[in-house]
């Protein structure tokens, strides 16, 4: 982890960045909010959150892609890393209410990709809820969204065969972590890919092998092509959607 900046002089211009809903406040309060933020930058597969860690901050990524992870248990009951959410560019991660200003961390944050994090504290963030209620609603109506996709992962898990799932992430790796057209950034790993399918490294492997030889997949300079029509994802859709 490298600290790139903390309550840097000017930093008004960039606090913009933290999210879209502070775009709309006046330039004096995200001046302000901006001299409260840390901006961290962290490596691939670098640790930024570790779970049962207490922090007092309001995670928001600027760049890169980062995974929520939780632990479980495998059938041999033996720990395991499952991920249930990836955070992208101008989305964020609170694990905790604002009401207190530090909360325990029930997840695991990693970056899937090098990634810089703006760290806002979390009082910082009630104020301006208290303030302007309409973020307030939107960073609910936010984190409801999340809720529901996370409920139609489990969901693809339980009723869709292993292939399929691992045809889904891979579609909405394309989505979230682009590279090029109908491609993903080849440094996300086949582990990550299956922590988030529900399966094993050995059924992502075959799987991709399989797409591979049947001309559904393909692997290259830019990174890894997956066809727009191979498979759905309702990742990023609006929290209307059924």
């Amino acid at each position: 982890m490298r600290v790139i900046a903390f309550r840097p002089a000017g930093f008004h211009h960039r606090s913009v960045h933290l999210h879209p809903l502070i775009a709309r406040l006046p330039l004096v309060e995200r001046s302000a909010i901006g001299q409260l933020c840390e901006l961290r930058s962290y490596a691939r597969n670098e640790t930024i959150l570790a779970s049962n860690e207490w922090t007092r901050s309001f995670y928001c990524v600027e760049s890169g892609l980062v995974r929520v992870v939780a632990q479980g248990r495998d059938g041999a009951q033996e720990d395991t890393e499952v991920t249930t959410d990836f955070i992208r560019r101008h989305d964020f991660y609170l694990g905790g209410s604002l009401s207190e200003p530090q909360y325990l961390a029930a997840h695991r944050l990693i970056a899937v990709l090098p990634s810089t994090i703006y760290l806002v504290p979390v009082p910082a963030i009630r104020a301006l809820c208290e303030r302007h209620h309409g973020i307030a609603l939107e960073l609910l109506g936010a984190e409801a969204a999340r809720m529901n996709v996370l409920r139609r992962q489990i969901r693809r898990i339980s009723s869709l065969s292993s292939e399929e799932m691992v045809g889904r992430v891979l579609h909405k790796m394309t989505q979230i972590a682009p590279a090029g057209h109908e491609a993903y950034d080849k440094r996300v790993t086949q582990g990550v890919i299956a922590s988030y399918a529900g399966v094993s490294r050995e059924v992502v492997n075959r799987t991709m092998r399989e797409m591979e030889r049947r001309g559904v997949l393909l692997r290259d300079s830019q990174g890894v092509h997956v066809p727009q029509d191979f498979a759905g994802t309702d990742f990023g859709l609006p929290p209307s959607t059924p």
